[in-house]
């Protein structure tokens, strides 16, 4: 690769974020913003934003992910330099460009995996990656395409079908999208990540018992994050059933966080438009209320890991 490497400037510039202790705000933010892609859940996008929590799309040994924003930040640099030496080196290329995506530098990393591709062609976890990419970068009809491609009957990968299913719900063809995550599921039998984003997607279809009965069977698996959970509260604060939305909430959140989460879900379901705002559409979503934070870390979000 060339001297004007994607990633040098903003590596030496980027100045680290301060993790927000109001990151289960930002999380009802993006999920009732844009649904499911940024749904993550978690993940699922994640990043991609909290709805999306597909399952990272990457090697079981390098399974143990960073959770922190300063983690990311220390991932960024250690795979970075390795990238320098030698910009071919694959797992250098892949997980670089991860740290990358979990710090919001969606087009650096694109700019990293679209290379990687170039040179390793038939590696269908690149291959991965780089759709989810695409679907950072908002060229969702790419993304597809690309997913489709690195997915086969032959190398069957739950995570890459996991992945093509938030897609396909960004772009809105929530029935097909729940097709894959059931295709999904026959791989990966109960895979809560799997389970929360099918629910998530079965919420953008407006069948709000059938996404809780989905979300709350992923929620109490012992594999299930915060993430899950938190989408399960989503789901409880469509129906209007805020004070068992609270009580989940407080398993992942201070009670005070716990409440502003709940008072922004209170506000933004009251509103005539908020299905649309759920499905990503025109209507913006308002902004949680800005107070004060005990621990002075102001309002910045945490960095979330990449679906």
């Amino acid at each position: 690769m060339s001297s004007a490497r994607p990633h040098s400037s903003n590596r030496s510039a980027a100045p680290l974020r301060p993790v927000s202790a109001r990151a289960g705000l930002r999380m009802a933010r993006i999920g009732l913003a844009v649904g499911l892609a940024a749904l993550a859940l978690a993940g699922c996008q994640r990043r991609g934003g909290p709805g999306d929590i597909t399952g990272s799309i990457g090697r079981s040994s390098q399974a143990s992910q960073p959770r922190t924003s300063s983690d990311w930040q220390a991932e960024r640099e250690t795979w970075g330099k390795r990238y320098d030496a030698n910009s071919r080196d694959r797992d250098a290329a892949f997980y670089y460009a991860r740290a990358l995506r979990s710090l919001d530098q969606n087009a650096q990393a694109l700019a990293v995996l679209q290379g990687a591709v170039l040179i390793h062609q038939d590696d269908s976890e690149l291959l991965g990656a780089y759709g989810r990419s695409l679907a950072d970068n908002g060229r969702l009809r790419e993304a597809d395409e690309v997913l489709s491609r690195a997915h086969s009957p032959e190398r069957p990968d739950w995570r890459i079908l996991s992945a093509q299913g938030t897609v396909a719900d960004q772009m809105g063809e929530h029935t097909r999208a729940q097709q894959i995550y059931q295709t999904a599921l026959k791989l990966a039998p109960n895979e809560p990540t799997i389970m929360s984003n099918y629910g998530l997607s079965l919420a953008l279809s407006r069948n709000l018992p059938e996404a809780e009965r989905v979300l709350a069977e992923a929620a109490a698996s012992d594999r299930a994050d915060a993430r899950v959970r938190q989408n399960l509260v989503f789901v409880l604060g469509l129906q209007g059933r805020f004070g068992e939305a609270e009580t989940l909430a407080r398993r992942d959140q201070s009670p005070a966080e716990a409440a502003a989460t709940i008072a922004y879900l209170k506000r933004s379901v009251g509103q005539q438009n908020s299905w649309e705002l759920l499905k990503g559409g025109k209507g913006r979503a308002p902004a949680p209320a800005r107070q004060p934070l005990a621990n002075g870390a102001g309002n910045q979000p945490a960095a979330a890991p990449p679906a």
